[in-house]
C-alpha cells in the first residue's frame, strides 16, 4: 500500500481546527474520540467485559486516549505499533480556592502547571477551559472561548531595568490573572463556569480548569510556510496519531495488517507522567494485556506480542533557532518543514538505539517523508519524553521522534506548515509495518 501523498496540506488545515477544539486535555481526547468514532471505532469502558472480536476500540480516561483496531484474522500474539504522545501542554492551572484579588481587582489564583515560558502568558487575552465534575459523579466539559482573563505586565516606567538586566517574574506574585473590578467574592468565578456550562453552581463539586490563549492558531511568513499556534507540544502529535490510525483502519480492509496498530495519548507528560493517565501509570500495559486476553491469550500470548511490539513516542522537539545557534549541536541542525525528527540520546534521556533508528527510517522511506536527526548539545541537559518511561515500564522497544519547533513551552509555538502531514505519513507508514 502506497502512503505517500496521503496527507497534504489539508492535514495542516485540520490541525487548526482541533487545535482551536482542544484548548484542555479533556477537549483533545474528546475530539479525538469523536475522529475515530467517524472511522468507524466505538468506545469501551474499563469496568465492562471486552470481546476480541476485529474492529476499532478506544478507552477514555480523563485527559488520556489509548486507541487500537484489531484486523481480521489478529492472533492473540500478534505485536502491537504504537504511537505514543501526550495531550498536556505548560500552562496555568485555577487553584481549589480561585477567587482572589486585591486594590480593587478581581483575579483568579492560579498555579503553575510544567516548564512553561511564564512572560508568553503577560499581557495575553485569555479564555477558560476544562472540564467541572457534578455531585453525580459525571463530568462537563466548559470552554470560555472569548477574553475573560489578563496577566498584566508591569509598565516600563515602573520597572526601568527590565530591557537591560531581563524579566524577572515570581510564579507566585505575579502570574495571577485579573478579570474584573471590585472585591472578590467567594464562589464567583465557580458560579460564572455553571452558569456558562448550563448547570447549577451547587452541583460543581470538583474542577480541572486552565486558561488557554484565545487568539487563533495562523500560518505566518511570506509565503505560509509557517504555522503559530498553541499547544503543539503536543497535541501537533495527538492529531497526527489519530488521523494516522484512523486512516490505517479505513484502509485495512483493502490489505491485512501484521500489526495492531495503536493511539496511546497521556496525560501529565510535562510534569513527569506520574498519574493513572500518565505514561508512568499500568494504562497503556492494561489495555494492551486485555486486548490479548479478549482474544483468547494467555500470559505467554501476551508476552510474545509484548516482545514484538515497537512504540513510536513522538513529541516535539527543537529546530535550530537563528538567534541562538550556539545553544545547538553544532552538526545537527533540524530545520522547520524538514521532515519529522529522530531524537537520541545516549543517557537514554530518549530511548532511541540504532534498532530503533532504522525502524523509523523504513517508515520514512515507505511513506516517501524526508527526516532528520536530532541531539542536544553536549554543554546542556536533555529534556526527555514518554519514551523512556514506555520503554521501561512495558518492556518494548521504543523510538522518539517527533517535530521541529520553536518557541518550545510558549503560549504559542512556530513549526513548518508542512511538517505535521510530513509526520502523519510516516506515522501511517509505521502504523501498517
Amino acid at each position: 500500500m502506497s502512503t505517500s501523498a496521503r496527507f497534504d496540506r489539508g492535514h495542516t488545515d485540520d490541525l487548526i481546527s482541533f487545535l482551536t477544539a482542544s484548548p484542555s486535555p479533556y477537549h483533545a481526547v474528546a475530539n479525538a474520540a469523536e475522529r475515530l468514532e467517524k472511522a468507524g471505532f466505538r468506545q469501551l469502558r474499563e469496568t465492562d467485559a471486552w470481546d476480541g472480536s476485529a474492529g476499532g476500540r478506544f478507552v477514555l480516561r480523563g485527559g488520556a486516549i489509548i486507541a487500537w483496531f484489531v484486523p481480521e484474522g489478529a492472533e492473540p500474539h500478534t505485536p502491537f505499533r504504537v504511537v505514543g504522545a501526550h495531550t498536556d501542554s505548560p500552562n496555568l492551572r485555577v487553584k481549589p480556592l480561585p477567587d482572589t484579588g486585591s486594590y480593587g481587582w478581581r483575579q483568579i489564583a492560579v498555579e503553575i502547571y510544567g516548564g512553561t515560558l511564564l512572560n508568553t502568558w503577560l499581557d495575553r487575552d485569555l479564555g477558560l477551559a476544562g472540564r467541572i465534575t457534578l455531585r453525580d459523579g459525571s463530568h462537563r466539559l466548559v470552554n470560555v472561548d472569548r477574553a475573560l482573563l489578563r496577566v498584566p505586565q508591569l509598565a516600563v516606567h515602573l520597572d526601568r531595568s527590565v530591557n537591560t538586566d531581563g524579566l524577572k517574574l515570581d510564579r507566585q506574585r505575579h502570574m495571577q490573572p485579573i478579570w474584573g473590578l471590585g472585591d472578590p467574592q467567594e464562589g464567583d468565578l465557580i458560579r460564572f463556569v455553571a452558569q456558562e456550562a448550563g448547570v447549577d453552581a451547587a452541583d460543581i463539586t470538583g474542577w480541572d480548569l486552565m486558561p488557554h490563549a484565545i487568539e487563533a492558531p495562523s500560518y505566518l511568513g511570506r509565503d505560509r510556510e509557517l504555522l503559530a499556534g498553541p499547544r503543539m507540544d503536543n497535541l501537533l502529535s495527538v492529531h497526527a496519531g489519530t488521523a494516522a490510525l484512523a486512516a490505517v483502519a479505513t484502509s485495512a480492509a483493502a490489505e491485512p495488517l501484521p500489526y495492531i496498530p495503536v493511539l496511546a495519548a497521556f496525560d501529565h507528560e510535562e510534569n513527569g507522567s506520574q498519574s493513572d493517565t500518565g505514561a508512568d501509570g499500568p494504562l497503556l500495559g492494561t489495555v494492551l494485556e486485555r486486548s490479548v486476553l479478549a482474544r483468547g491469550g494467555t500470559y505467554e500470548d501476551r508476552a510474545r506480542a509484548f516482545a514484538g511490539t515497537v512504540c513510536l513516542s513522538s513529541d516535539t522537539g527543537h529546530a535550530v533557532h537563528p538567534n541562538y545557534s550556539d545553544r545547538h549541536d553544532p552538526t545537527h541542525h533540524p530545520r522547520a518543514n524538514g521532515g519529522p525528527i529522530l531524537k537520541v540520546n545516549v543517557n537514554m534521556r530518549y530511548a532511541t538505539d540504532g534498532s530503533g533508528r532504522a525502524v523509523f527510517a523504513a517508515a520514512c522511506e515507505k511513506a516517501g517523508v524526508p527526516w532528520q536527526s536530532f541531539v542536544s548539545n553536549n554543554s546542556m541537559p536533555c529534556g526527555t519524553t514518554i519514551g523512556p518511561i514506555t520503554a521501561a515500564r512495558h518492556g518494548i522497544q521504543t523510538v522518539d521522534i517527533g517535530v521541529a519547533i520553536l518557541s518550545m513551552h510558549s503560549a504559542r509555538e512556530l513549526c513548518g506548515a508542512d511538517d505535521p502531514y510530513l509526520l502523519a505519513n510516516a506515522l501511517v507508514a509505521f502504523l501498517e509495518g
